[in-house]
């Protein structure tokens, strides 16, 4: 009894001391990537924004800025679903140390460019393409490794909703001090801190002490181990049916982000700052969703929050489509925010709760091509659609889709339901 008081004691982060909604700090090396991917994320968003103002700044083309984004975002679709092989078979702890370096590398090659007025449109887009690649290594190794950062599985949903508000909140702090460099020093300054902010993570990530990997997938032909994890992620109904909502919400509703400047001129008759506002909100909404996910000890409740998640979701594009009030709508995009994420975050803690381990890899890579993959198709259609029927109109399409997911999927959440009951009772 002495011995577990003089334990608890000593011991530095517990459950008692950060509240239950941050208890996968207990974790030293989940800790480690918390802190570095929070500085890291900052640097990410102040050079998205830098990258955008600087483009069309000197093409003052909107048809460019769609270019670098899908040429950016492209190859989560083409390239994850073989990369995921990748992921079963080799270290992942040394996989994201080679791809947080890469991206290093291409912010200080954007900084000394631009800072040395050397940037042109073309070089942008080679280094968009490049980023685009190493990204989609980056975010299947990623998700894989959140499990083996958090010792007991059973945090592994309070792990992936830290992971999505460490991602929100940089979004809130990243655009703003890049919109105050910039009107400073211009663009470059905010690419060279980006470069610096990987620093921070992949110090995180050499700290850590984490058991050697051993591939699971056999060491033989990839295309072999690909279809086998294609087979197991389509074959298994609870893992397909979560996939294809979260395809269905990337192509029809998550890219309602991309009309948001045209609501905020042409509904709201705003600038910048109305834009800004717009998008604070959707981000405030998405923090409060992943730590209302993160206040829960169990994933057995996702099954049923995943589809009225959807529904909510769906719903409030449609409101906000209707909406010429610019208070109310800040408060839709709260809700929009905070469904979208409960849908996300809800959706990946279940895959990676249910999925094999020996096949984590090649699934969390088919979920990174429904969600990442599928996004750029989603913003190139909302884009088409709005020109023919406009922005209002195309949220409501979105919107109604949402909601048809949602019940189509709910039909099929008993077998969710069956699959998360066999993990908990394991």
């Amino acid at each position: 009894m002495q011995g577990a008081m003089e334990k608890n004691k000593n011991s530095r982060f517990n459950i008692t001391e950060l509240g239950i909604i941050f208890r996968s700090l207990r974790y030293k090396n989940f800790r480690l990537f918390f802190s570095g991917q929070i500085i890291s994320l900052i640097g990410t968003w102040m050079q998205t924004i830098a990258m955008s103002w600087l483009v069309y700044r000197i093409t003052n083309s909107p048809l460019i800025l769609g270019m670098i984004a899908f040429s950016s975002q492209i190859f989560a679709f083409f390239l994850s679903p073989f990369i995921g092989v990748f992921v079963d078979r080799y270290n992942r702890h040394r996989m994201l140390i080679i791809t947080q370096s890469l991206s290093m590398l291409q912010a200080f090659v954007l900084f000394f460019l631009a800072s040395n007025s050397l940037v042109s449109v073309g070089l942008i887009i080679a280094l968009s393409m490049f980023l685009g690649i190493v990204n989609a290594f980056d975010i299947p190794t990623r998700q894989s490794f959140i499990v083996e950062m958090v010792e007991n599985k059973k945090d592994l949903g309070n792990a992936i909703a830290l992971n999505s508000f460490i991602f929100n909140a940089a979004r809130l702090v990243g655009p703003s001090v890049a919109g105050i460099l910039i009107a400073i020093t211009g663009e470059s300054i905010c690419f060279l801190i980006n470069g610096l902010s990987y620093i921070a993570v992949i110090w995180a990530l050499t700290r850590m002490q984490v058991k050697k990997h051993k591939g699971t997938a056999q060491r033989g032909d990839v295309l072999k181990d690909f279809k086998e994890g294609f087979s197991y992620t389509f074959g298994f109904l609870p893992i397909k049916a979560i996939l294809f909502l979260t395809a269905l919400a990337s192509l029809t509703g998550m890219s309602y982000a991309v009309l948001m400047p045209v609501f905020a001129v042409d509904v709201f008759g705003g600038g910048p700052q109305i834009y800004g506002l717009l998008m604070a909100a959707i981000g405030i909404g998405a923090i409060a969703g992943t730590l209302y996910l993160a206040s829960h000890k169990s994933v057995s409740h996702l099954a049923n929050k995943i589809p009225a998640a959807s529904a909510i979701f769906g719903a409030s594009l449609i409101v906000f489509s209707f909406s010429h009030t610019f208070w109310f709508s800040l408060l839709v995009l709260l809700v929009a925010g905070f469904s979208m994420m409960i849908q996300l975050a809800s959706s990946n803690t279940v895959v990676q709760t249910i999925v094999e381990d020996s096949k984590r890899g090649r699934v969390m890579s088919f979920y990174t091509m429904c969600f990442m993959g599928v996004a750029p198709f989603g913003g190139l259609l909302s884009g088409y659609l709005a020109n023919i029927i406009g922005a209002p109109f195309t949220l409501i399409s979105g919107g109604f889709f949402s909601i048809v997911g949602a019940l189509l999927f709910a039909a099929k959440s008993r077998q969710l339901k069956e699959a998360l009951l066999k993990v908990h009772m394991a």
